[in-house]
């Protein structure tokens, strides 16, 4: 399957560390094709807007290349048949819960991870937003809380992400 890693961890430094290290190797060690969004963009041209100083130019800079950050994002998804979706954080961040109402509306099945044991639902009836946890579930999707099971739901994914 080709994977769309939907996720916050680019953000900082053990997000990143994380992601890389445990996140990544467990999906590949799956046999699975990865779609990473941090890497659908050049890191020279974020680089880039982000030395400069601050400013108009610099606004302007980054509304530019947010679109086109966006843009590959998306071309990113579309090219998945399945998403991973990372939900750690006090609340689902809201990049990733866009990722998953795309996903859903082209029909992809999705994978929830949510190592967090921070309690971020609407209610004691759910994991996360129930609007985000109705996208995952609805897809044929679940929502896991260790990154070792992901062979098992992979393998239930694997079904419906073929049919995609």
């Amino acid at each position: 399957m080709k994977i769309y890693l939907a996720n916050p961890f680019g953000f900082s430094e053990a997000g990143r560390a994380f992601y890389s290290g445990r996140v990544i190797p467990a999906v590949q060690a799956l046999g699975h094709d990865l779609i990473d969004p941090w890497v659908l963009t050049d890191q020279a041209k974020i680089d880039a807007v982000q030395a400069m100083p601050w400013g108009t130019a610099r606004r302007d800079a980054w509304r530019a290349l947010d679109l086109a950050i966006g843009h590959n994002n998306r071309l990113g998804i579309d090219r998945a048949n399945a998403m991973l979706a990372i939900l750690d954080g006090a609340d689902v961040d809201s990049g990733t819960a866009a990722e998953i109402g795309y996903g859903f509306g082209r029909g992809m099945p999705i994978l929830g991870y949510r190592g967090d044991l921070r309690i971020c639902s609407d209610n004691e009836g759910a994991t996360v937003n129930l609007q985000v946890e109705y996208f995952i579930r609805q897809s044929g999707g679940d929502i896991i809380t260790k990154l070792a099971e992901l062979p098992e739901a992979f393998a239930k994914l694997d079904a419906k992400a073929h049919r995609y």
